[in-house]
């Protein structure tokens, strides 16, 4: 009886994944009838996935701590979309169901790998909430942030700096730094930081100089992530860099040069680093060396063509064989349990997130505002597909984590804050819209 339950209910969760995805699209076909699209923003909200997903644990595991912890879940993300629309009435709501959607997702992984860990993230998600809500009034009432460009190169030099000193190594690399119980990766706030300081360069001049003296102080970002043997980190920051100076100047130039400089680095960094030469090694033929270094690789192949189109069910697979199943090869213990077409869903809703962000950059005047918010895009993008490229072996595994989604306390934090200025800035162009038709209308009055 249980197994009919669990494969019933792995179609249903498939179903209603599907329905949310279709309308993170369909939404933009109705832009500007606001009645039609709050509809549908409730109609994403009142499927009951987090449900489905959360009964059927409970019903495989019989553990009552999971029905505790689904009703807290509940209560923090109505809250989350409560307090947006009671303090910000223009909020975008396809990025905060999107965001809310993420969330959820991670908690029905992360609670069936373990517990625990869930758990951790739900703490982390509180946090994150509450600092989320305040950065849209902070962007309202401040604007200082253009104006902080060395502030942002000395606190982000400097924490990149200490971590490359005295940072602890994992997988080669050294991430993070300990603070009592608390492990901390600064890079994952520090590339917020990153974005601000070239929206602060370029958003008045971009002429050679400029540029140059940019790209000069971006290089010691960068190599302070090489010295640590960050290389996943270097290439999120270094492509960051190159898509928001392209923005910012309309000369290709600039980018096809980073491009070739990101292959020459690429090349270097292979010949230097062992751990480089080994996840290489482990993406080219993962099976020859699949008691090593292929381990990991062939692992998530393997639970990702276990789970083939529909997925074994939640419960039913072995995503614990696969290392650090829970930071950086989640997708592929979903792909096993949830099945492929709920995987490509969740690939599309992440589209759908970057595609909103990418909107609200195009409708922003303020030069500033505009580079941050192609530039916060371009990281999440990147992200994801770092992420999920190194899961099914379409590229090297860079140590990558799939935001909102993956096990870890800063990455958490740091996309919840990304999401939170996108708010900001959304909130912030509807505002711009609503006093130019305020004073046309007044206008029109007039003449």
């Amino acid at each position: 009886m249980i197994h009919l339950i669990v494969q019933a209910s792995k179609y249903l969760m498939i179903f209603l994944f599907l329905v949310y995805t279709f309308e993170c699209f369909h939404v933009f076909k109705f832009e500007g009838e606001e009645e039609e699209q709050k509809h549908i923003y409730h109609v994403q909200r009142t499927l009951l996935f987090h449900f489905d997903a959360f009964l059927v644990l409970y019903i495989t595991t019989k553990n009552f701590q999971l029905i505790g912890f689904y009703l807290m879940q509940v209560i923090v993300i109505a809250a989350i979309i409560g307090t947006y629309h009671l303090f910000y009435k223009h909020a975008s709501e396809l990025v905060l169901n999107n965001m809310c959607m993420l969330l959820t997702i991670g908690f029905v992984i992360l609670t069936r790998i373990s517990f625990e860990k869930a758990f951790r993230q739900f703490i982390f998600v509180c946090a994150g909430f509450v600092i989320s809500l305040l950065i849209p009034m902070v962007l309202q009432n401040m604007t200082l942030f253009r104006k902080l460009t060395w502030v942002y190169v000395i606190v982000g030099v400097g924490a990149l700096g200490v971590v490359a000193i005295a940072g602890q190594t994992s997988y080669g690399a050294k991430l993070s730094l300990s603070i009592g119980p608390l492990t901390i990766q600064p890079s994952e706030f520090v590339k917020i930081i990153f974005v601000m300081f070239i929206a602060s360069m370029l958003y008045q001049r971009q002429d050679f100089h400029q540029v140059m003296v940019t790209s000069i102080f971006s290089a010691v970002f960068v190599l302070m992530l090489v010295a640590s043997k960050d290389l996943g980190g270097a290439l999120l920051y270094f492509f960051t860099y190159l898509v928001m100076v392209y923005v910012a100047t309309r000369r290709f130039v600039y980018f096809g040069g980073g491009i070739l400089a990101m292959i020459v680095a690429s090349l270097l960094g292979y010949r230097l680093f062992d751990h480089v030469q080994a996840r290489v090694q482990a993406w080219s033929n993962p099976l020859a060396v699949i008691d090593g270094a292929g381990y990991q690789v062939c692992q998530s192949l393997f639970a990702i063509g276990t789970g083939g189109w529909f997925g074994l069910g939640l419960g039913q697979g072995l995503p614990e064989k696969i290392p650090v199943v829970t930071k950086d090869f989640v997708f592929a213990a979903i792909s096993e349990e949830l099945g492929g077409v709920f995987a490509l869903c969740l690939i599309m809703v992440c589209v759908s997130c970057f595609f909103m962000i990418m909107n609200v950059a195009m409708k922003l005047r303020d030069n500033y505002y505009r580079l941050t918010a192609v530039g916060l895009g371009t990281l999440y993008a990147l992200q994801v597909f770092l992420t999920i490229g190194g899961v099914i072996k379409f590229i090297p595994s860079t140590g990558v984590t799939l935001p909102l989604v993956s096990y870890g306390g800063s990455s958490l934090l740091s996309t919840m804050i990304v999401f939170g200025i996108i708010q900001g800035l959304y909130i912030m162009q509807f505002d711009g819209r609503t006093q130019k038709k305020e004073q046309k209308r007044r206008r029109g009055r007039k003449e």
